[in-house]
């Protein structure tokens, strides 16, 4: 369950997780200097945005490229049942490492999958571990990504 910020964001707050946002190893220092505020004053703020959820991670964007995994695809997924549980179990059964990303979305799809593999050798095998040995999966339609135009987990501030 996603932590709720418990406190609004204040312009200084959006100032330093922009920064965040562009280079999270920027140096305390350097933030204060670009949001007019001290050292400590940022390494409080952060830590603070860290507990109540404002900050969910610190994590480097990793090109799948460069890590032999050069295909992305896209994977429309419906379940045969919607019960709270059967949900439940998909979205454990949905976080394997090749699953970049998954959503729990609403319209025909239960889930939306954002998928890396090194070959469609590799895809197969994860779709039949993933969908077609599963007795809650109705059926699911693969998107295969041809460029990837533009990636970002980037939210936008202001």
């Amino acid at each position: 369950m996603p932590i709720q910020p418990q406190s609004p964001l204040d312009a200084f707050d959006l100032a330093i997780l922009k920064q965040l946002q562009q280079d999270n190893t920027t140096a305390l220092r350097v933030i204060g200097d670009t949001v007019n505020l001290s050292t400590a004053a940022v390494q409080r703020r952060i830590k603070r945005m860290q507990q109540n959820g404002a900050i969910s991670a610190n994590t480097a964007v990793v090109n799948p490229e460069a890590t032999g995994k050069p295909i992305t695809i896209l994977v429309e997924v419906h379940a045969e049942r919607t019960h709270i549980e059967d949900l439940d179990v998909l979205k454990a059964q949905m976080s394997v490492p090749a699953v970049q990303q998954c959503y729990y979305v609403t319209g025909d799809a239960d889930f939306m999958l954002v998928v890396v593999v090194e070959t469609m050798k590799a895809y197969e095998t994860l779709a039949r571990q993933l969908f077609y040995e599963n007795r809650n999966i109705k059926w699911f339609r693969s998107i295969v990504v041809m460029d990837r135009v533009k990636v970002s987990l980037d939210v936008p501030l202001g």
